[in-house]
C-alpha cells in the first residue's frame, strides 16, 4: 500500500482538526477543507493524487451530496466517504446522500474512523 491522500472536508473546525491530526498520525498524507467551494479549490490546484474524499454531509454554501458530484467530475476515480451525525434514515429520505454511499455516524470513534477509511480505500471503485 503506498501513502494514501485524504481531502477531510468539514465545516467544524472542532471535529475536522482532530480527523486530520488522527489520519495523519496513521500515516496519511490529509488535505483539509472548511467546506465544499474550498475542497474543490483545494482538489484543483493539488498536483498529486487524492485517493479519499471525506466529507461531511450537511454543511453551509455546499452539502455533500454535490461536493461528491463535483469532486468525481473533477477526479474520476476518487473514493467518498461521508460522515454525519444525522440519521441514515432520514438523509435518504430527504435524498442528501447519494444511494449506496458509505457513511460513518457521528460520534465515531477513533478506532471506527480509521478502520472505515482503511475499508473504502481498500475497495474496488
Amino acid at each position: 500500500m503506498g501513502r494514501w491522500t485524504i481531502l477531510v472536508t468539514e465545516d467544524e473546525s472542532g471535529i475536522r482538526g482532530p480527523v486530520r491530526r488522527v489520519l495523519a498520525a496513521q500515516g496519511f498524507a490529509v488535505l483539509e477543507a472548511a467546506g465544499g467551494p474550498q475542497a474543490l479549490e483545494l482538489a484543483t490546484g493539488h498536483a498529486g493524487p487524492i485517493d479519499l474524499l471525506l466529507t461531511d454531509v450537511v454543511m453551509p454554501d455546499m452539502g455533500g451530496g454535490e461536493l461528491a458530484h463535483r469532486m468525481r467530475a473533477l477526479r474520476p476515480g476518487i473514493r467518498i466517504l461521508f460522515m454525519s451525525g444525522n440519521s441514515p434514515e432520514s438523509m435518504a429520505t430527504q435524498g442528501v446522500l447519494p444511494p449506496g454511499a458509505t457513511l460513518l455516524q457521528k460520534p465515531f470513534t477513533i478506532e471506527e474512523l480509521v478502520r472505515r477509511v482503511r475499508e473504502v480505500l481498500e475497495s474496488e471503485v
